[in-house]
């Protein structure tokens, strides 16, 4: 069973000040007045996003819906944008891990794994005893994936009273937050130079290939600070 204690607090976590709650809220609140008027109900809105969650997958479908693409189109369309949370998933499965939970937690909580789920948990693991680790973690994912379904019900009941300039104002705090969380961040040469690269790479690439720019900027700026990070380590 999870244990409630360690639950509830992971679940409390949303209530800090540095918390991504309120970001990822606003920029649900977004997608449900794009899912209502893309022609979907409440109860479709809802299921979308406890589906999807992460904001990105959500927000591929959509806009593949809006151009009429086919349902396989968009199944790989938001497969590959939601491809990002693999690497993300190997990185905090091994800090969960431990021989006295049963594996149904991990294959429960794995989709609950999402930057803002995982900022929170990389946060505060080293806090958390390692056994009752995961039973945390499904406290703050269970938290999280329960504020964009808020956000996504409070955009849909008031789509009618939110207009275009408003809607991207909601949609872009959540990338504007997790930029401020990076730079934060920046306490190792690995993402320092990863954040700061990819603040350069992404514009340069963008003339050359603004549909790539974002992959390519970020994976270029990534390799690079990985393996400065593996030689100054050596």
């Amino acid at each position: 069973m999870i244990n409630s204690k360690y639950f509830f607090q992971g679940f409390g976590c949303i209530k800090k000040v540095d918390s991504p709650a309120i970001a990822l809220g606003c920029c649900m609140i977004a997608i449900g007045v794009l899912l209502k008027n893309l022609g979907f109900n409440l109860q479709e809105s809802v299921f979308s996003t406890f589906l999807t969650y992460a904001l990105p997958g959500s927000l591929v479908m959509a806009e593949s819906m809006i151009v009429g693409a086919s349902l396989l189109n968009i199944f790989l369309a938001v497969w590959l944008v939601n491809v990002r949370l693999y690497p993300m998933t190997v990185a905090l499965m091994p800090l969960l891990m431990h021989k006295n939970q049963p594996r149904w937690k991990y294959y429960l909580s794995c989709h609950f794994v999402a930057v803002s789920a995982w900022l929170i948990m990389k946060n505060n693991y080293q806090s958390v005893d390692k056994e009752k680790r995961i039973d945390y973690w499904i406290g703050v994912g269970t938290a999280t994936i329960s504020i964009a379904i808020i956000g996504t019900i409070i955009g849909f009941l008031s789509s009618d009273y939110l207009n275009e300039d408003m809607m991207i104002g909601l949609a872009i705090v959540n990338p504007v937050y997790f930029t401020c969380m990076m730079v934060g961040a920046m306490k190792t040469i690995q993402i320092t130079l990863s954040v700061v690269l990819g603040a350069i790479l992404g514009p340069l690439f963008f003339l050359l290939s603004p549909e790539w720019s974002i992959l390519f900027g970020g994976f270029v700026a990534g390799t690079i600070a990985f393996y400065v990070g593996e030689l100054n380590v050596k």
